[in-house]
């Protein structure tokens, strides 16, 4: 078998069990390997590391699956750790039949690059790395077995696969998909998926409890979902008692769903704005618009960290917009899912945006994604959703 030789000192991260391997950590690879293959990882001085799947043409070049020599990477390999997997979401949540659920979350879940996200009875995969496209059809012969879902579908077309040199999959992978949505419930509430051509795998699972935050907190409460995307906050908002709410996106098709949900849980009507948020929230703070609750919920702007200081400005822009929305007393509910932006320097750039929006907000939460979405204790880049719940004194 191939092996990976690291440059003296570069094998400390991986003695802490972090599961990536840059390329400039590397001296030389011994032997031919194709993408996606295991490889064996050794320091310099031959000691064993880990096995790991190689990916070429990535800065990431290894991704480790087990750090024990005696682990054999194999088909039975990926049928326990997808076990293990699924058996922790049931314990921790108990979610029923039709309701959804993050299956895999990749690395903290020691399946590095592999997401898995079930809806009801329709199983989503999205891969991310070589080693995950490689085991394709044994992960998904697997899920299939461990799940029983009548259809696993493929969502592998992420901007990121350009940076891993691999191309886009998208298709049915096992069993058929009948005419229509899939429908599931969140919350006691109805949703449906648009897995084939959707944000991500078709639906933001990780805001789960927050949106359950955001129907309490709603109550009596005018309020603006920002970046609503199909809805899923609005419609929150509204069965949590909201008197109103305006919903901001600039894809109309989006726009199109969050209504559909709307009407799908007989709720009463939310005002749908078409349009840029930086320039909706600018227009609406020009004309002295006001609301009890702001909710911002903004995509990726900064994918790694090095395009921090870029996404900062963006999200230091909105949350000052947003905060200059707020009456008295008001609750400002703000995110950002981007990996290059961690918590503490979120926290900054809300403080940032408060002091210059000339207000004295207080932090009355720290948000973060729901319970399938764990977070792997030597892989902190697995934090990518972050939030909080602020409020402007009265």
């Amino acid at each position: 078998m191939a092996k990976l030789i690291l440059k003296a000192g570069r094998e400390k991260s991986l003695l802490r069990r972090h599961p990536w391997i840059f390329s400039g950590a590397v001296e030389r690879l011994d032997g031919s390997v194709e993408s996606g293959s295991t490889i064996a990882v050794h320091t310099s001085q031959g000691e064993f590391l880990g096995w790991a799947a190689y990916s070429p043409q990535s800065q990431i070049v290894a991704r480790v699956w087990s750090f024990e020599r005696s682990t054999a990477i194999d088909e039975a390999f990926f049928r326990s750790r997808l076990q293990r997997a699924i058996a922790l979401r049931d314990q921790q949540l108990a979610l029923g039949a039709r309701q959804a659920v993050r299956l895999v979350n990749g690395e903290s879940d020691g399946l590095p690059g592999i997401v898995v996200d079930r809806y009801a009875d329709v199983v989503v995969v999205q891969l991310t790395s070589a080693g995950g496209y490689r085991w394709r059809d044994t992960l998904v012969d697997a899920l299939q077995n461990l799940t029983g879902a009548r259809a696993i579908f493929e969502r592998s077309d992420a901007d990121v696969l350009t940076l891993e040199g691999l191309p886009r999959s998208v298709g049915l992978r096992s069993g058929a998909l009948s005419e229509g949505p899939v429908r599931f419930e969140e919350n006691a509430l109805e949703f449906e998926v648009d897995f084939q051509g959707g944000h991500k795998t078709g639906f933001y699972l990780d805001q789960r409890d927050n949106r359950a935050l955001a129907r309490k907190l709603a109550h009596s409460r005018e309020v603006l979902d920002c970046f609503c995307y199909t809805g899923a906050f609005t419609v929150a908002a509204l069965a949590g008692g909201a008197t109103s709410v305006t919903a901001v996106d600039s894809s109309a098709s989006a726009l199109a769903g969050a209504a559909a949900h709307v009407e799908l849980n007989r709720l009463p009507p939310a005002s749908f704005v078409e349009g840029d948020v930086f320039h909706v929230l600018r227009r609406m703070r020009d004309q002295n618009r006001k609301f009890d609750l702001v909710i911002l919920d903004p995509p990726k702007f900064a994918p790694t960290a090095a395009l921090a200081e870029r996404a900062s400005r963006g999200y230091k822009d909105i949350n000052l917009l947003a905060l200059k929305l707020l009456r008295p007393g008001g609750l400002l509910l703000t995110f950002s899912c981007s990996g290059g932006i961690s918590r503490d320097l979120f926290q900054k750039i809300v403080a940032g945006a408060a002091l210059d929006a000339g207000v004295d907000a207080q932090i009355l939460h720290w948000l973060s994604a729901a319970a399938d979405h764990p977070v792997s204790l030597p892989f902190p880049e697995g934090e990518y959703l972050k939030g909080l719940v602020c409020r402007v004194p009265e």
